[in-house]
Order: structure tokens, then sequence, then C-alpha cells
């Protein structure tokens, strides 16, 4: 007796197909997009799949995913497919998106297992934005907030040991956007305006790698503006923590010059630091 193949056999069948003759190209029209009306949820869902490990466009991918959610929509596969979605925006670099559709798994299965995986989706995609935004620091701001949140809400997950590190990464990055506006300030004379800048680097940023330059160029700048206590000051602190910088050959050189000695002098904001920080003093 023949046995004829069942319906969800020939299914699986035509969607292999239709899998096999994408492979020749990397269209992502929908013109090309399989039709899923009578596909399960666990076909489109591996169509989906597919798309994002063979086409360097992952739109189509994220066509499939958000597909699932339509056709169903309490299922499973919906809330898999909805994790995916914000993953194949966020490969799409369509950061924005990408933060949508993983918000709406937070917010709609906050106790999942990979609310972790949402959270830091969404978080990576303010992050991978940061050098797109020149001087605008607001994302850079956003990004800080969501790996934090990453780190206090899921400190034994494997993403948090990642967002550890591109939060500091984010920071040293801010740190570096003070130093790039107060050197444009110290280049053209406005000495004032850059010290603010360097300033906010000392106190705020003082953990990051721009700290001994910042220090250095408060140097600079002080000298420039006649004010030596502030600068010996300045060249004291950048002694006591980094007297194997460059930065602070450049900073003594440049007391040297001027009969100036690395030494805190008078009182300042400066005086304050060198107080706290190097002799432990917070009253």
């Amino acid at each position: 007796m023949v046995r004829f193949p069942s319906s969800k056999t020939l299914m699986a069948v035509a969607l292999a197909a239709a899998v096999l003759a994408g492979c020749s190209r990397d269209g992502d029209s929908a013109s090309e997009r399989v039709p899923v009306e009578n596909f399960t949820a666990e076909q489109i869902y591996k169509r989906g799949e597919y798309e994002l490990e063979n086409n360097r466009k992952p739109d189509n991918a994220v066509y499939y995913f958000s597909e699932i959610e339509r056709l169903y929509p309490y299922s499973e596969w919906a809330k898999r497919a909805l994790i995916m979605q914000a993953y194949g925006y966020h490969k799409a670099r369509k950061y924005e998106e990408a933060r949508g559709a993983a918000q709406r798994f937070i917010d709609t299965y906050p106790g999942d297992d990979d609310a972790a995986y949402a959270k830091y989706l969404l978080a990576l995609s303010y992050y991978d934005q940061i050098d797109e935004v020149g001087r605008d620091q607001g994302l850079t701001f956003q990004a800080l907030q969501a790996m934090r949140d990453v780190i206090e809400e899921y400190p034994d997950s494997e993403y948090a040991r990642s967002a550890i590190l591109k939060f500091d990464l984010a920071f040293d990055h801010l740190a570096g956007k003070e130093m790039e506006i107060g050197r444009y300030y110290l280049k053209r004379g406005h000495y004032t305006a850059s010290v603010n800048r360097f300033r906010v680097v000392v106190e705020e940023f003082q953990t990051t790698s721009h700290t001994p330059e910042a220090l250095m160029r408060l140097v600079e700048a002080y000298l420039a503006l006649g004010l030596t206590d502030e600068a010996q000051t300045a060249g004291a602190i950048l002694g006591h923590n980094f007297q194997s910088s460059p930065f602070y050959q450049d900073a003594y050189a440049q007391l040297r010059g001027r009969g100036l000695t690395a030494t805190p002098k008078g009182k300042s904001w400066l005086t304050d630091v060198y107080r706290q920080v190097i002799q432990g003093k917070w009253l």
C-alpha cells in the first residue's frame, strides 16, 4: 500500500525548498519573503534563524519573528521570537527598534530567564551608538544607566560581566569627551573654560585613563593664568599618583621652567582633592 506524506510533512518540505531557493542571494525585499500563514510557529522560527545566519541583511529574519507574534501571539514560540526580534534589529543596527522589542520583552516576561539578555540588549543598543553621537553625550549617559541596571538586577549573570566592562569603557568615553573639549579651549587660549573641563575629569572621572593628562593640562592652564599655587598643587597630585607617567614629566618640566616645584600650595579645589585623595582627610 502506498503511503502519502502528511500535510505537515509537505509544509516542512515546502519550507525547506523555500529556504534553499534563497541560498543563492542576500535578498531582503518583501517580495522575496515566504508567505507563512500555513506554517507552524516552529517552522517560521527556524526560517527566521536561517535568515539571521545566512543573510547579511537581517531584516527578513525580523519579519519572520514578528509574524510569529502576529499568528501565534500566546505561544512559547512568540516569546522566543520577541527576544530574537530585538537581536535581529540590533544586528541590523536599528537600535531604536531593538530597544523597543527588548523593552516589550521585559515588560511582558519580567521573570523569564531571557529577561537578563533583553536588558543587556537594550543597554547594548545605547552603547553601540556612542561613537555616532559626536559631542552629544545623552546616549552615553543612557548606556551607563542601562549597563548599571544589568549589573545591579542580574549580578550573577554572564551579561553582568560584559556590562561591567562596557560601563567602564563608556565612563572613559565621557571623560575623553571632556578632555577633547578642554584641549580645544586650551589651544585657543580660553584657559578658564579649559580648566572647567579638566576639573570635571579630575573630580568626576578620576578612575579613568584620562586623569593624568587632565592634571598636566591643569598645570599648563593655571601657569598661563598666572595661578602658580593651583599649578603646583595639580603637579603634586600628578606626581604622587602618576609619577611614572610621561604627563608628569611634562608637568614637572613646565613647573621647573618657572622655578616652581610640584608641591601643594594655597587653598583651592585642588588642595581639597590633594587632602582627600593623598592624605585621606575628608573633613
